[in-house]
């Protein structure tokens, strides 16, 4: 059975898109320290940790897009269908990725 939508209230509508719109900065620094890694981090070792380093920030640049659209489509649902946003493990993803870049990062050049 389909569910009637409704507009949301334009506010809600807004603080939605901002939300989608703070992810893509954030995709986009993850693009930016991905390609900025590769391009510029000397850690030794024929450059593979600097490319480790890039290709797991590029990757999480790339996942951070596709799941903020993803979000964006699904709160706007739940909104107009005056059901309950749901979940989302983004943040703690994103976290974690960052995280382990920034461990991968210093574990090479302490060894270095």
């Amino acid at each position: 059975m389909m569910q009637e939508e409704q507009e949301p209230d334009y506010r809600f509508t807004l603080a939605n898109e901002r939300t989608y719109l703070a992810y893509l900065r954030t995709s986009l620094a993850c693009y930016a320290g991905g390609l900025s890694a590769v391009q510029f981090l000397d850690l030794g070792l024929d450059r593979w940790p600097a490319r480790i380093i890039g290709l797991i920030l590029v990757g999480a640049g790339l996942v951070t897009t596709a799941a903020a659209l993803r979000r964006w489509q699904q709160n706007l649902t739940a909104m107009r269908r005056g059901q309950p946003l749901p979940v989302t493990r983004l943040p703690l993803m994103l976290a974690a990725t960052i995280a382990i870049a920034g461990v991968v990062g210093l574990a090479f050049a302490m060894w270095r």
